[in-house]
C-alpha cells in the first residue's frame, strides 16, 4: 500500500471547491496524470455517482471505474479500481479567513496480485503524481 497525502491553499471559497471537485470529471483539469474522466450516469453528483477515469503512468495508460463513496459539507471520498490497483482519494476541506479553502488530499494505493510487488518501486512516482495534483488543483479551481 501507498499512502500519499498534500496539503494546499486552494483561493476558492469552501461550498464552491466541494461541489467543483465532487465531479470527478474535472479530474482532467486538475491531475496531470488523468488523460480523460467520462461520468457513466446522469443526475446530480451524489454518492453512487460514477466515472471511467483514463490514467497515463510510467508511460501507460490504464481505465479505472471511480465512484463517490462520501459527499459531505467538509469531506469527499472516492474509490476507483481495475484489476491491477485499488485506489480511495479522502479529500478534506476547511475554510480559511479569506474566502479560500485548506485541501488535505490524501490518495491510497493498494496494488493486487503480482502487482503488489512492484509497489516499492513505484513510490517515488505515486509522490510525483501528488506534487503534480498539488500544483496544478489550486490553479484549476480558481479558473
Amino acid at each position: 500500500m501507498i499512502r500519499v497525502a498534500r496539503t494546499m491553499l486552494v483561493p476558492v471559497a469552501m461550498q464552491d471547491l466541494v461541489v467543483y471537485l465532487a465531479d470527478f470529471a474535472h479530474a482532467e483539469e486538475w491531475d496531470p496524470a488523468t488523460v480523460s474522466c467520462v461520468r457513466l450516469d446522469a443526475g446530480p453528483v451524489a454518492p453512487g455517482s460514477r466515472w471511467r477515469n483514463t490514467s497515463r503512468f510510467r508511460g501507460r495508460e490504464a481505465e479505472l471505474s471511480y465512484r463517490l463513496d462520501v459527499q459531505e459539507g467538509d469531506r469527499l471520498v472516492f474509490s476507483g479500481e481495475n484489476r491491477t490497483v485499488a485506489v480511495t482519494d479522502d479529500l478534506r476541506f476547511t475554510p480559511v479567513e479569506g474566502g479560500a479553502t485548506r485541501l488535505v488530499y490524501t490518495a491510497t494505493f493498494r496494488f493486487k496480485g503480482v502487482a503488489r510487488l512492484a509497489a516499492p518501486f513505484v513510490r517515488g512516482e505515486v509522490e510525483r503524481l501528488g506534487d503534480g495534483v498539488a500544483a496544478a488543483l489550486p490553479r484549476a479551481a480558481a479558473r
